[in-house]
């Protein structure tokens, strides 16, 4: 949670004033300094960013206000933050480039098509948090073999396969 209290600072609070250049600058230290905490913690930690175009934006926010049960979604802040586009471009660009590094990269994901972007999501997240996972199935406890072999009549070969 902090991580995105901070990364608010670089972003939102850089591009409308609310923190003076000192600040949000500062908070790229904070930023990097969390992330390595997390990875001395051994946390499994992944950035994706998901980036669409301007135009792209226009379009989904014509669809919310068409979309009665979609429009909840929308706010006079999302059409007033659509007019400063070039300034959180700029501001992202700055995050990405100063908090991107070798241990917590940021994975810029392009997502104009939902469902190529959520894949493209799930891929790197997978990637990454598979890295430190095994992913071979643990053996079977001789325990529970000799169990299963009791209760259930089931004789588990040595691959764990039942004997039929």
């Amino acid at each position: 949670m902090e991580g995105l209290l901070v990364s608010g600072r670089v972003l939102v609070e850089r591009v409308e004033g609310y923190a003076t250049p000192m600040e949000w600058r500062r908070a790229y230290h904070e930023i990097n300094d969390f992330e390595r905490m997390l990875l001395e913690d051994d946390t499994p930690l992944v950035k994706i960013f998901l980036h669409i175009t301007p135009e792209e934006q226009m379009h989904r926010f014509r669809a919310r206000l068409t979309d009665p049960l979609k429009r909840w979604k929308l706010s006079y802040e999302d059409f007033r933050n659509h007019g400063r586009w070039k300034d959180y471009a700029a501001a992202i660009e700055d995050m990405v480039e100063t908090t991107s590094t070798k241990r917590a990269p940021w994975h810029l994901v392009p997502a104009n098509n939902k469902p190529f972007g959520r894949i493209a999501a799930f891929r790197v997240i997978a990637d990454r948090l598979s890295n430190s996972v095994a992913l071979e199935p643990r053996p079977l406890d001789p325990k529970v073999a000799e169990a299963a072999e009791q209760l259930l009549g089931i004789r588990l070969l040595s691959g764990n396969h039942p004997d039929r």
